[in-house]
């Protein structure tokens, strides 16, 4: 997750990496070496499934030797596979169950999942994009200090904002593809064996906390710039703060049997918190324009909530951070950079100046209900690519029998108990 930076352990010599967070990516998933040659022995044209056995072997082989971080190549092969793993899920060919797939986790290398279903690989693919992208993402928000050539952090440029964004909005498709278009092809006894990583309640979660981690970018863009409005940052500050209480929803009611999945939900506890203090505060910065007393105790009163808030969200961070694995947050970038100076500033100033009133209405007075907007950041649409050319059956007249008589003969050479 993120990037790795060493720190000395206690009472030992050895240094030890923390990653450094700035997108939370759920441990990544990769397949397992497989002989797919011999289960496709007669079925297929040799030609197809060599390619298929050497996409897949190659996705294995980049994965494991570069730890993930190839990310270019690894998404190009992924889009190569899905192509020729397309033709697997067609029901006319009859091959849909007839593979055992095996992928296991990355970090500890325990094997995961075996399943004899064509679109349970599929889920995985697209998943493995999806959190490939998000690590992209997470090691661009990261702030790289470039001090020593004379140029500011990578992500304090606006461009590299932007591409974040747009990654992120990449990822969130990925994984709702994965939600409407994958999981109901996938029959009921086989999901509830699946991984907690590919549980719907996760990919939703995931998906929508992508686009909550957009929106929280480009409220940092608003308050850098000149021309953005109150309006607009209180506007995104709530839309962050819906996106990441949709995404603690979604996750909440998931099973939880380590502490990594436990340490995902805490992390979205966090961003939630963070979010809701930046809501209160720039909503309190609007009620404080108003020229009635009532509006300036309610302006009061954000204030004081989003100072709360803005504290919790520390301690929740630390807890996130502590939890196993050990992380460390990426230093403070945005609109957080800002509002952490700016929220206990204000909040000490408009408390002392109606301290006194806001005591005597202290029984009557309500916190104010924060609006509510339209959600502007949708996942991107994604699709799979064209199914290879190489499963024109028209092609295979060449090679012998067609499909059926394959499979057939394939049945025959079975041996029975």
């Amino acid at each position: 997750m993120g990037c790795t930076s060493s720190v000395y352990a206690l009472g030992k010599k050895k240094k030890a990496n923390i990653a450094e967070v700035a997108v939370f990516v759920p441990s990544i998933r990769i397949p397992i070496h497989s002989d797919l040659q011999r289960a496709l022995k007669g079925i297929i044209p040799k030609d197809l499934s060599d390619k298929f056995t050497l996409l897949r072997n190659q996705i294995v082989f980049v994965a494991e030797d570069t730890g993930g971080s190839a990310i270019a190549e690894l998404r190009r092969a992924l889009n190569e596979y899905l192509s020729v793993l397309i033709g697997i899920t067609k029901k006319g060919f009859g091959l849909e169950g007839l593979i055992e797939f095996k992928w296991k986790n990355l970090n500890d290398g325990r094997q995961d999942s075996c399943v004899a279903n064509a679109w349970f690989e599929v889920l995985s693919a697209v998943h493995l994009m999806a959190m490939l992208t998000l690590s992209e993402a997470d090691s661009l928000m990261i702030p790289k200090d470039n001090s020593d050539s004379g140029s500011s952090c990578t992500f304090e440029l606006p461009d590299s904002k932007r591409e974040a964004v747009d990654l992120l909005l990449k990822a969130s498709g990925y994984l709702e593809f994965c939600v409407r278009n994958v999981l109901a092809r996938i029959p009921a006894e086989i999901k509830k064996t699946l991984p907690y990583e590919l549980q719907d309640g996760v990919l939703e979660a995931i998906s929508i906390q992508a686009l909550g981690q957009g929106t929280e970018i480009q409220l940092g863009l608003a308050v850098e710039s000149q021309n953005a409005t109150l309006s607009v940052k209180r506007r995104l500050a709530c839309e962050q703060l819906v996106y990441f209480s949709q995404a603690y929803h979604c996750l909440s009611g998931c099973d939880f049997n380590e502490g990594h999945e436990k340490k995902h939900l805490r992390f979205i506890k966090w961003k939630f918190l963070e979010a809701k203090a930046a809501a209160y505060y720039y909503h309190g910065l609007i009620l404080d324009k108003g020229s009635e007393p009532a509006s300036q105790l309610d302006a009061v009163s954000c204030f004081l909530a989003a100072e709360e808030l803005l504290a919790e969200s520390k301690k929740a961070c630390l807890s996130f951070c502590l939890a196993a694995p050990k992380t460390r947050p990426s230093p403070i970038w945005g609109a957080m950079k800002h509002l952490h100076q700016k929220i206990p500033e204000v909040a000490s100033r408009k408390s002392q100046t109606y301290g006194c009133l806001l005591e005597q209405e202290k029984d009557l007075q309500a916190l104010p209900e924060l609006p509510e907007f339209q959600l502007s950041l949708r996942p991107d649409d994604y699709e799979l690519p064209e199914i290879d050319p190489a499963w024109d059956t028209k092609k295979w007249e060449n090679h012998g029998l067609p499909l059926k008589e394959y499979l057939k003969d394939s049945e025959e050479e079975i041996p029975t108990q």
